[in-house]
């Protein structure tokens, strides 16, 4: 066990280089790759149970303790980045399929990578596991809103079915991760160091099988995209970094809202692009996953510089 939990953490810390050797391992063997597609959900659903086994009571606590602080992050990560989204999709030019799959992006709740990140930028991590416990909790119902209210323009959007995808791939798996902690604890310990392992796999396959399934549209805009995803991830971070400022709030929350904000929950976002959209529409969630995984390091190493309250980005 030792040894799986050493390979799990070297595994996690260099979670930015798998995701980009497996996006261009789904480039080059396309046909391999793109046969995971119909797996996407039931990965989605593992990652989603392995976050329900590190869910705590200490978790929520922070919500009751201080709801203002909390409050701030999620609004912020469900103003802004589908405000970000929306406005890029009419700045630049692209395929209505890309930019609903922007769109839908950006309504996605938090990642779990923020956590890390905010970790290694020296951030109040609990106030980031916060954000993101909400706001993933939050995500059956915002999300298909959001979705239907600014991306029906460029494609259909089923919003109630949407709705039940995110519950089962989402909330269920969750909630069957945090019994299993009441029940199973020994199991549990045991298998939480194992856990970066199973979620870097989940996300790197999700990536590849999206990259597969879509290498003919990527070639043709992939460029695109990739400015779209670099802009959109980007001013994410720096408008929740100034919006928490705003708040009055300190320099360590200010970077835990601000990467909170930047880092989507990417996986999410492929799996209903995929499933109700197209393959096409799931090309800026994977590139999403990709990038902001090599950016928020990028970014925590900044921060992680500043310590200083009265610093300024």
């Amino acid at each position: 066990m030792k040894i799986i939990a050493r390979v799990s953490a070297f595994v996690g810390k260099t979670f930015a280089l798998w995701v980009i050797v497996f996006a261009a391992a789904g480039f080059l063997l396309p046909d391999t790759f793109k046969q995971l597609a119909p797996w996407i959900v039931t990965l989605l659903g593992i990652i989603m149970f392995g976050m329900g086994l590190t869910l705590s009571a200490k978790d929520f606590q922070e919500v009751v303790r201080r709801p203002i602080e909390v409050g701030v992050g999620v609004l912020a990560q469900f103003i802004i980045m589908p405000g970000l989204a929306v406005i890029l999709t009419k700045v630049i030019p692209m395929p209505a399929e890309v930019a609903a799959g922007v769109i839908l992006v950006g309504c996605c709740p938090g990642g779990t990578s923020s956590n890390v990140m905010t970790y290694l930028s020296k951030g109040d991590v609990a106030l980031s596991v916060a954000c993101t416990s909400v706001t993933t909790l939050l995500a059956p119902l915002v999300t298909p809103f959001l979705v239907l209210m600014l991306a029906s323009e460029y494609l259909p959007v089923d919003a109630g079915a949407m709705f039940l995808s995110i519950v089962k791939v989402v909330l269920l798996p969750l909630a069957l991760g945090f019994v299993a902690q009441k029940l199973l604890p020994g199991f549990v310990r045991a298998a939480v160091p194992a856990l970066p392992l199973v979620s870097v796999i989940g996300i790197v396959l999700i990536v590849a099988a999206v990259v597969g399934a879509s290498k003919g549209a990527i070639i043709q805009s992939g460029l695109t995209i990739f400015a779209v995803v670099v802009l959109h991830n980007g001013l994410g971070y720096l408008i929740g970094f100034w919006a928490a400022r705003a708040c009055g709030l300190s320099l360590a929350k200010r970077k835990a809202i601000a990467i909170e904000v930047g880092m989507q929950n990417s996986g999410l976002g492929a799996a209903l692009a995929t499933a109700y959209f197209s393959p096409l529409a799931a090309v800026p969630s994977a590139i999403f996953s990709v990038w902001h995984n090599i950016s928020g390091a990028l970014v925590a190493n900044y921060f992680s510089r500043r310590t200083d309250p009265a610093d300024r980005v």
